[in-house]
């Protein structure tokens, strides 16, 4: 029995050492168990986030690739709708039986140089015969009263800007866009057609540009569904309808401008697209990335996680190096990504020649400035500030000069403004708009006021002007919103018609209205 107890004893601790080792063996079993299931769980987590980035991504960059398409159609639209306006003032004033056609000439030809995206400048009699154009001949019996745009303009009495589907010139064969005005008699009858031209191929250099990928799209499309440009370009498919597509079907009749994901009807290619209507014409612009394109990175990431994966289950120290790299890169991926938006958001609320604000930023920025003065019941101040004699300056000095000048003003109204939430934009063309929070009439008026003289004492010459220099008008609207029914419309109008007074009063002055409710000065 003695010599018992030691080999009982040995027993004990031999299944106490195995029980030990067991129980550890189960801990161990248990903890790598837990620590695999973790590393899955998280691991799937992150490539089902990294699924959702990529679409948000995507989604963001269509809808920045919609709006600056848009923004672009917009500006190379409205200087055609310009020239087009001016020329036909011009015309209908001399008379159709009284033009000077070879000042005319030499005016649309110097026009056409000015404006890349032009292919020409025509200007048409009632029966459709060519009377004027930018070109150095015109084609004996030229006549183009079978146009579309010829016949709508004979039919239609409206002194709107008229934008065709694509025609081909009879002249060069190049695709082209008619955007066309009516010209009428002094009775009102119609007299004839004043048409502006932009090239196709201008429209594709500009898309081809922008990095997207090959099954990706670029489409600028009239409001009917009428395609005029596509990348990738393809001449069957320009003039046909995207009006039975999900994006004209469903999207455009709610809302002038969104993200949705649809399939082609072009080519069946299913694609994240970003629409953006036109504020100011008829036009649609669509930027689409195949969703394929969108997958397939996120695919093959995936794979190398999984991959990842099985490697760090082996060891985890390699596990917790790769995930630690990962992590870095794909932190300073998401940072470009994220400054790379930023600064394209940023290019998009600046105007690109004064530096200064647009009319987009200015929209952004007035709703919730009112918001913040009803809350807070302080006063708002609207300024619309307009160069005076501008048109007979850009005439006299031409377009770069007028574009330094209106650099130079730019600079003037950014160094007037001293608060941080004072904000100075150029609302269009010569114009120029001031939105000053918490500025009671006093203030308004001095800080203008300052600006004219400002630039007075610049003294930038403007032979063409009464007063010999550059100067500016400026209408002042000061309103208090808790107290007042006032919106981003009304006083933007009684900044509007403030300025129209000072204009009316001899211009290089400021006039100021405070009851914008009623809208009297």
């Amino acid at each position: 029995m003695r010599s018992g107890k030691p080999q009982d004893d040995e027993g004990l601790l031999t299944a106490s050492g195995e029980a030990r080792a067991g129980t550890l063996f189960r801990l161990v079993a248990s903890f790598m168990a837990v620590v695999m299931l973790t590393f899955v769980l998280v691991e799937g987590w992150r490539i089902w986030r990294d699924y959702r980035h990529a679409f948000v991504n995507a989604e963001n960059s269509v809808s920045n690739l919609a709006r600056a398409t848009a923004q672009h159609a917009e500006d190379a639209i409205r200087q055609v709708d310009a020239i087009t306006a001016a020329l036909a003032e011009r015309v209908e004033g001399d008379g159709i039986l009284n033009l000077d056609r070879k000042r005319l000439h030499r005016l649309l030809h110097q026009q056409a140089q000015i404006m890349p995206q032009l292919h020409g400048l025509f200007i048409y009699d009632a029966q459709g015969y060519w009377l004027v154009t930018d070109k150095t001949s015109v084609p004996p019996n030229a006549n183009n009263a079978d146009r579309d745009y010829f016949e709508y303009h004979r039919t239609h009495a409206s002194r709107d800007v008229h934008i065709g589907p694509v025609i081909k010139s009879r002249s060069t064969s190049e695709l082209i866009i008619p955007i066309s005005r009516r010209l009428d008699a002094p009775d009102g009858s119609f007299a004839g057609v004043l048409l502006g031209t932009i090239k196709v191929d201008w429209f594709l250099q500009y898309y081809g540009d922008f990095k997207i990928d090959q099954r990706g799209a670029l489409v600028l499309a009239m409001r009917d569904g009428t395609i005029l440009v596509r990348r990738p370009f393809s001449d069957k498919i320009i003039g046909t309808s995207l009006a039975k597509s999900d994006i004209f079907l469903k999207h455009l009749p709610h809302a002038d401008q969104g993200v949705a994901e649809a399939t082609a009807v072009v080519d069946g290619t299913q694609r994240i697209y970003g629409f953006q209507a036109l504020p100011t014409y008829p036009l649609v612009a669509e930027a689409g990335l195949s969703r394929e394109s969108i997958v397939e990175p996120w695919r093959h990431d995936m794979i190398k996680s999984v991959l990842v994966l099985v490697l760090l289950l082996i060891g985890l120290s390699a596990f917790g190096w790769i995930v630690l790299r990962q992590l870095r890169e794909r932190i300073a991926i998401e940072r470009a990504l994220l400054q790379a938006h930023q600064t394209l958001k940023s290019l998009a609320l600046t105007d690109a020649l004064t530096g200064l604000g647009n009319r987009r930023r200015l929209d952004g920025v007035l709703d919730s400035e009112l918001g913040r003065a009803r809350r807070q019941d302080y006063s708002l101040a609207v300024v619309m500030l307009d160069l005076d004699y501008f048109k007979r300056y850009n005439d006299h000095y031409g377009h770069p000069a007028g574009d330094r000048c209106l650099q130079r003003v730019g600079e003037v109204l950014q160094a007037a403004l001293k608060r941080p939430g004072d904000l100075a934009v150029r609302y269009g063309g010569e114009e120029f708009t001031l939105l000053l929070p918490d500025t009671d009439v006093d203030g308004a008026t001095t800080l203008v006021q300052e600006i004219l003289d400002n630039l007075r004492r610049l003294g930038m010459e403007h032979l063409a002007s009464p007063l010999g220099i550059v100067s500016i008008s400026a209408g002042i609207a000061m309103g208090y919103p808790a107290r007042q029914a006032l919106t981003a419309a009304t006083l933007m109008a009684a900044a509007d018609g403030a300025l129209y007074a000072a204009k009316e009063q001899g211009r290089d002055r400021l006039h100021v209205t405070c009851d914008v409710a009623d809208g009297v000065g």
